[in-house]
């Protein structure tokens, strides 16, 4: 496995991302562009303590990858974007 701390650059904070989380239960993050999907799933279990329902990837055009990260119903994603500072 690889570093979670190296996987998951930085969460990504915008008001689409706002209306995921409270909407979907999602995570947004920009991610490593090696992480694969397992990676990106067993760096936000590990860290958070919570459980991942799917990842989905994305390649933005200036050559970053965006990690959207659906957290099972148990878990909140308000309570995961609250530790980190975006509430």
């Amino acid at each position: 496995m690889k570093d979670p701390h190296k996987v998951l650059i930085h969460p990504k904070i915008t008001e689409k991302v706002v209306k995921l989380i409270e909407e979907n239960n999602t995570l947004v993050f920009t991610v490593s562009l090696d992480a694969n999907k397992r990676d990106i799933k067993q760096a936000v279990e590990t860290l958070f303590e919570v459980e991942v329902e799917r990842v989905n990837t994305q390649i933005t055009p200036k050559a970053k990858k965006r990690a959207f990260v659906k957290l099972t119903p148990e878990y909140k994603a308000d309570d995961i974007a609250a530790r980190l500072g975006v509430f």
